[in-house]
């Protein structure tokens, strides 16, 4: 069902709209959570290490697939706050059609140089085999994950959270069960144990994509227009590229970002590839949950704007802040205190080398939670506004910040802690920015229109 953000006290609609997002995001994070887990718990720790150390390049391909569903959620979200619902149409069709053929391009640069960036990123010869293998099948879904994400980017930007959690939540239970079936029952025939994984989570990603596309078109058809509508348009593209090229920038640049400090992690053995392995799935758990809320901050901002109610802007953002930061809360307790149990989900070694490094990740990380979620909302007002330059800097800030004191700080005592320590340098500084540019955002137009 479509519902419309531009009325209501902002922290119902919010509330109401971010709750199916934040369980989507749940369930799709179970996806890679299940595949490490599978790995761990049924193959071996050099196959957890083996799905960990391909997930950091596997998130390369996702920064594209994430800008191409901001970019389109953002534009359509205006255009239907606006009511102009025939540019609205072309606005998804032009989406659909420009996000294949980038879909395209990035598959023959993963199936032709996927071993060449395993290299680079200096992993181990004894799990080179078995990253690349699930890599390979990875791109093979990869328009699976794209096509998936600009279904969900359009329900988000029609106001609708719940059919797109719906069909998560099937499939990530599917994907588990599948998961285990493929690597136990069926092991004769996925005889390297991450085939399994892999080809489990690519037919139910298949699925969940193919019936979001049916409900899509399905929803479009309810929506009434005038005359006939064009299937593509030169000019909503570059709106859509406005904000998705910035996105994809961003988005690319922190997997590149990641892909170094995995390299530099690699250089410290499997044991702690397979303690930051378990880690970085719980944490990326909440960064993509806060990640998910921030977009449906996006939504908010940008229907309305497009209706010109632009005094709700300003409580949406402190609504939203309230809701990530109880959320955080949960989180944060829960990986300071239950950190030795959640990673004993991925590994079955109570004292070696990766629980230790698990551990220690989380209990840096956690007590952050609060700083980095803050900052995912207050992006969230840019993007949906359309400022994406003090996005691009505020993250770009975080990123450089995180990727030159890993460098840095690993080659001294603290070692490998020196990685997980820098995490927490780049989100406060990049938080101050984002704060900043947000609040000189929300004043600007609170001046603008008084006047």
């Amino acid at each position: 069902m479509n519902k419309d953000l531009t009325v209501g006290k902002p922290s119902t609609v919010l509330f109401r709209f971010c709750l199916p997002l934040f369980g989507s995001i749940i369930f799709q994070q179970l996806y890679n959570i299940a595949d490490s887990f599978v790995a761990g718990k049924f193959v071996g720790e050099d196959a957890l290490a083996s799905v960990g150390n391909s997930y950091e390049i596997t998130l390369f391909f996702i920064a594209f697939a994430f800008g191409c569903n901001i970019g389109c959620s953002v534009i359509v979200s205006n255009l239907f706050g606006a009511k102009r619902y025939n540019d609205l149409k072309t606005a998804v069709y032009t989406a659909l059609i420009a996000s294949g053929i980038l879909c395209g391009v990035l598959m023959a640069v993963g199936i032709f140089f996927g071993k060449d960036l395993l290299h680079i990123i200096n992993t181990p010869e004894n799990i080179i085999a078995d990253s690349k293998l699930y890599l390979d099948i990875y791109i093979l879904g990869l328009p699976f994950v794209f096509y998936y994400n600009i279904a969900t980017g359009i329900f988000s930007a029609l106001g609708d959270s719940k059919t797109p959690f719906c069909f998560l939540m099937c499939s990530s239970l599917s994907n588990i069960g599948m998961d285990i079936l493929f690597t136990t029952s069926l092991r004769s025939i996925f005889t390297r144990g991450v085939d399994g994984v892999a080809w489990a989570t690519f037919l139910c990603q298949g699925v969940s994509c193919i019936l979001a596309l049916l409900f899509v078109f399905k929803r479009l058809r309810k929506i009434k227009t005038e005359g006939k509508v064009k299937k593509f348009s030169w000019i909503l593209l570059g709106k859509i590229s406005e904000i998705a090229i910035p996105s994809i920038l961003q988005q690319t640049f922190v997997s590149v970002g990641n892909i170094i400090i995995q390299g530099i992690i690699n250089t410290f053995g499997s044991g702690v590839i397979a303690g930051y392995s378990a880690a970085i799935k719980l944490n990326n758990l909440v960064i993509t949950s806060f990640m998910t809320i921030g977009n449906g901050m996006s939504n908010y901002t940008a229907q309305n704007l497009g209706a010109e109610k632009f005094d709700r802007i300003y409580p949406g953002f402190k609504a939203g802040v309230r809701l990530v930061v109880a959320l955080g809360s949960v989180f944060s307790l829960a990986y300071l205190f239950l950190g030795k149990y959640l990673i004993l989900i991925f590994i079955n070694d109570t004292e070696g080398i990766a629980m230790q490094t698990g551990i220690r990740i989380l209990k840096i990380l956690a007590p952050f939670y609060f700083v980095v979620s803050t900052k995912l909302i207050a992006d969230g007002i840019l993007r949906g506004a359309e400022k994406m330059n003090r996005f691009m800097f505020a993250t770009f800030t975080d990123l450089v910040l995180r990727v030159v004191l890993a460098f840095i700080l690993s080659n001294t005592a603290l070692g490998a802690t020196g990685i997980w320590t820098a995490w927490p340098m780049g989100w406060s500084v990049s938080t101050v920015l984002s704060l900043i540019f947000c609040f000189r955002y929300c004043k600007e137009i609170k001046t603008k229109h008084l006047l």
